[in-house]
């Protein structure tokens, strides 16, 4: 039979172009590099607004009290018995307990709200664990002299005046701001991978209710509290 005259088209392999350093690696014997992907955290935000049910009380470390404490420290032993009694300035001990922003606000530690989420977890079965790799606080702006991360706080202080006894047992009169009425709104950040919206607003409804924030907050470290700072969150 005589051969068919048809032409035959030939075709061609593609063969996927190699990068530098893959066609490096070929020619030294070795293997092409690994490539690895890796998933990000499904990191979500919400804007929870609340509202105080109880005065909220601030208590600041201030700038004046750290420089006295820095003073002592750099003197050392002769700073011992050599203490004068300075007149106290109420006034300005009530300003300095305040978080004032760089931008001239007020504003309530951000730490506080974590903090109180991560402790609300002990109430609904929560890994505490899980909270502090996975809860996080947006602040509204950061202390003026720590930089403490801070939430804008709605509504005005007054003076609250105590009398306190300090770790020695003497005997003290404080005063310190607290709000009466007073709201914020509280941008919560969290890895969607561990917590749903649901649990996180559980969790900061439970913070209010239940744990509080600032001086006199039901869980004190260091007492049972006054019943301040607790607030709800508004639907």
């Amino acid at each position: 039979m005589p051969l068919d005259q048809t032409k035959t088209k030939t075709r061609r392999l593609k063969i996927p172009k190699l990068e530098q350093d893959e066609v490096e690696a070929l020619k030294n014997g070795a293997a092409p590099p690994e490539i690895i992907r890796v998933t990000r955290p499904r990191l979500r935000i919400a804007a929870i607004q609340i509202k105080g049910i109880a005065p909220y009380v601030q208590h600041a470390f201030s700038e004046k009290q750290r420089k006295a404490m820095e003073e002592t420290q750099r003197q050392g032993q002769q700073a011992r018995g050599k203490r004068t009694r300075v007149p106290k300035d109420f006034e300005a001990v009530y300003e300095a307990a305040k978080h004032y922003a760089r931008e001239g606000w007020i504003g309530i530690p951000a730490p506080a709200f974590r903090n109180a989420c991560i402790d609300a977890c002990r109430l609904v079965g929560f890994k505490m664990t899980h909270a502090k790799c996975s809860i996080f606080i947006e602040p509204d702006g950061f202390d003026r002299n720590d930089g403490t991360p801070l939430v804008r706080i709605q509504g005005e202080p007054r003076i609250h005046e105590a009398s306190v006894r300090n770790e020695s047992g003497v005997a003290d009169i404080r005063w310190r701001p607290m709000w009466e009425q007073w709201g914020a709104i509280v941008n919560v950040q969290w890895d969607e991978d561990q917590f749903s919206a649901t649990d996180v607003l559980n969790l900061m409804l439970r913070a209010g209710l239940q744990v509080g924030i600032g001086e006199g907050r039901p869980y004190s470290p260091n007492s049972n509290g006054m019943g301040w700072g607790r607030f709800e969150v508004v639907e």
